[in-house]
């Protein structure tokens, strides 16, 4: 089977699975975060070098403040556990914002080693495409001069990208990187993540044609 280098994941869903679990929508964000460390591990045992996660966005903050809050915790809590494993880890978004969260700024500025640091682990945090692409001149033509002015200039071009909650769009993710990505959907909620969802991603995968516009 032909694994991708770099995968990004878009954990969606964990408001809708809250409701239909008879929860508050803020409350689904917690139950999102162990199925963060089983991909991560499952990544790792198939060989994945890169992984991304799409944390929030600049546009969630307009949620209500109480989701918002939550989701905000559970970033900080998800990198507490990624912390435990065998990680590189980057946490891109904008720093600049009163939105992100201070603990996570130690990670921002280059990559952090976790034990072996065997992957390297991207988190987006109050990440915005608007923001990412800021620094971009539109007379801009040089590749490596494009990469370098990125706010995501740390990522590297992402081969698949998995998004749970049956939603068909990206919702802003990387749009250099993921420009050449493969996009694979699971109606599935991100809290009721299991192996085999990202198992079928990856043989999905395996059978596409990749040419990268060749």
């Amino acid at each position: 089977m032909r694994i991708p280098k770099h995968i990004a994941i878009i954990p969606d869903g964990n408001r809708r699975w809250a409701k239909n679990s008879g929860l508050e929508k803020h409350e689904g964000y917690e139950h999102g975060l162990n199925p963060g460390v089983e991909a991560l591990r499952i990544a790792q045992q198939y060989g994945v070098e890169e992984l991304t996660y799409y944390g929030f966005t600049t546009d969630n903050c307009k949620r209500p403040s109480v989701q918002v809050k939550s989701f905000v915790n559970a970033c900080i809590n998800a990198i507490e556990l990624i912390k435990q494993e065998n990680v590189n880890l980057l946490v891109v978004g904008n720093t600049a914002s009163p939105m992100f969260p201070k603990e996570l700024l130690p990670y921002t500025n280059e990559r952090v080693q976790f034990g072996e640091g065997t992957t390297k682990v991207n988190f987006l945090v109050n990440y915005g495409w608007e923001w990412d692409l800021g620094k971009l001149s539109i007379a801009t033509t040089n590749r490596h001069t494009i990469m370098e002015s990125l706010g995501s200039k740390g990522i590297s071009r992402i081969d698949l990208v998995i998004r749970w909650g049956g939603r068909k769009r990206l919702s802003g993710l990387l749009p250099v990187q993921s420009v050449y990505a493969d996009f694979y959907t699971l109606d599935e909620m991100w809290p009721d993540f299991c192996e085999k969802q990202f198992l079928e991603a990856l043989s999905w995968y395996s059978k596409q044609d990749v040419t990268l516009g060749g």
